[in-house]
């Protein structure tokens, strides 16, 4: 070795940076889709028993959790995931996977604050690596969050406040069909329907039923625009708010025939001209939730 040489020592190993993806449409590819959208972004106290796909451990997602947790285990050892809470990833899907994964190895007690995020966004594994795809999600809706707690429990401390602020903020909601909710909101109701059709082709079938007036749900209601949520559309129609949801019931029903069978025409014939005209003005009705 000549004068002044160093040994050189093996090079420290780079570490890789994973590109964190916005995933437009996470829930994509399962069956529960629309529920699932339903329930992150509008329904106020409901669950609904997961179907996993390779474990026998029971599993209740829940819309709102004590704290806004993303995870925890009752005291009883039932186990709840979180819709609505912070995601921290581009990737709804896979920030409820990795609370998912948790729940199942925690213990009664444990409660997860916000998903784990350690391992690089390529490593964890989404919803639809944990639950059978084509299982349709049964969702009960509660008119309170009493839920948290096990039967004949107290609530006490932060998550009887919790509860409490939780408690005051419901509005009256019931569910109408897969994805669909009738919600009172102060002095005016309104059916908001997370459709699973791609956007043009429901536009389309919408426009149809516009053009030739049967795009409602019968007298007093009428079709306020559409927003988007998680890749999907979601049509909302203003509702008279002295009638019951039950009341609805026929009439949404037979919009989701009128539905699919113009989704159906659109196959054989092309809008015409009204048509047109008629998709061009749903186009303008956006809506914002918020």
């Amino acid at each position: 070795m000549s004068k002044g040489a160093r040994k050189k020592g093996p090079k420290p190993e780079r570490k890789v940076k994973v590109r964190d993806v916005f995933v437009g449409q996470p829930f994509e590819g399962l069956a529960a889709e629309p529920e699932l959208i339903a329930l992150r972004e509008f329904v106020p106290s409901a669950t609904a028993k997961l179907s996993l796909a390779n474990s026998d451990e029971t599993v209740t997602l829940g819309t709102v959790l004590p704290m806004a947790a993303a995870a925890f285990v009752r005291s009883d050892g039932e186990r709840f995931v979180g819709m609505q809470v912070q995601t921290r990833s581009s990737d709804i899907s896979r920030d409820l996977g990795r609370s998912l994964r948790w729940v199942l190895d925690a213990k009664p007690g444990d409660v997860l604050g916000v998903p784990d995020t350690t391992s690089a966004p390529a490593d964890g594994e989404r919803l639809q690596d944990l639950l059978v795809p084509g299982a349709e999600l049964e969702a009960t809706l509660h008119t309170d969050f009493s839920w948290w707690l096990p039967e004949d429990a107290d609530a006490s401390g932060e998550v009887g406040l919790s509860l409490e602020r939780a408690n005051e903020a419901i509005m009256p909601t019931e569910r109408l069909s897969p994805g669909a909710y009738w919600v009172l909101a102060g002095d005016k109701a309104h059916l908001r329907w997370v459709r699973p059709e791609p956007e043009n082709l429901l536009l389309q079938a919408l426009a149809r039923l516009s053009a030739a007036g049967e795009i409602g749900l019968g007298d007093d209601s009428r079709y306020a625009g559409s927003f988007r949520a998680h890749g999907l559309l979601v049509p909302v129609w203003d509702l008279d708010p002295e009638a019951h949801a039950r009341e609805w019931a026929d009439g949404a029903n037979e919009l989701g025939a009128r539905l699919e069978a113009a989704l159906k025409s659109l196959d054989a014939e092309p809008l015409n001209a009204a048509e047109r005209r008629s998709r061009d003005g749903l186009i303008g009705r956006q809506l914002t939730l918020r």
